[in-house]
């Protein structure tokens, strides 16, 4: 018979499983999921700068905030349209052609209104987006002001270096004295340009790839007058955003008084 009392006591006894030991990250693996997150980071960083300002920035500011844009590709539509006519066309080589052997002045006058001729090798409907989408990221980004000058300096830019490039003559950097008749039209430059600028301010390598590095290398493919101006528009405005964004350096004051 059973005698009553205290059970038993049973010792706890539990198994140790021994964790799985991790593998430490080797100096490849973690360059790679720095390089990921750094990319990341900046993609993320450039989406905002890029897209996510700007339409807000449109939402906010309405048609006022592309004005520029509408206007630029109305003209561009406009003069193509009265350059079909003979008297139109007539019109618009007195005012908006610009050559190489006309005088630099008369160039100079004739250059603001040239940026919206089509230029002759390049039909004129296929550029309206991309005309459309320049003018308009960088008035949301830059402002209309600073738009128009800039599209302006580095079209002037090009304008200019064309004259130098043909009095250099033919060789590594210069062109034949056929190219001074060459009618130089068209806002491809500014356009490129101002991607290049908005790309150099706000540190956006990936809209500078898609948009400006294409202009590049067919220019580089193609040496001609229209490729040159486009390699020293793209130039002129990066260094044009790098000033732009160039932080002052810090100066210490010092005291220059005289002891007593």
């Amino acid at each position: 018979m059973r005698t009553a009392g205290p059970e038993p006591a049973f010792a706890d006894v539990r198994r140790a499983v021994a964790a799985p030991a991790l593998r430490p990250l080797g100096a490849a693996e973690r360059s790679l999921k720095s390089f990921v997150r750094f990319v990341g980071r900046n993609l993320l960083r450039e989406f905002r700068a890029i897209v996510a300002e700007p339409v807000r920035e449109l939402v906010r500011r309405g048609l006022s905030g592309i004005l520029i844009a509408i206007l630029a590709s109305a003209a561009v539509l406009s003069l193509h349209a009265v350059d079909q006519y003979r008297t139109g066309a007539v019109l618009v080589r007195l005012t908006s052609h610009v050559r190489g052997d006309i005088p630099l002045l008369l160039a100079l006058l004739r250059t603001p209104l040239s940026l919206f001729v089509p230029a002759r090798d390049m039909p004129a409907l296929p550029g309206i987006p991309v005309l459309f989408l320049g003018f308009a990221l960088a008035q949301l980004v830059l402002g209309h002001w600073r738009t128009l000058m800039v599209a302006y300096a580095v079209s002037l830019a090009g304008t200019v270096s064309a004259r130098i490039m043909i009095a250099v003559g033919p060789g590594w950097w210069g062109l034949p004295p056929e190219a001074a008749q060459v009618i130089d039209t068209g806002a491809s430059a500014a356009v490129v340009g101002l991607f290049a600028h908005i790309a150099t301010v706000k540190r956006a390598p990936v809209l500078f790839f898609f948009a400006v590095t294409p202009t590049v290398i067919r220019s580089f493919e193609k040496p001609n007058l229209a490729g040159r101006e486009h390699i020293v528009a793209i130039t002129f405005a990066v260094v044009l955003g790098f000033l732009a964004t160039r932080k002052p350096r810090k100066t210490t004051s010092v005291d220059t008084a005289r002891p007593a």
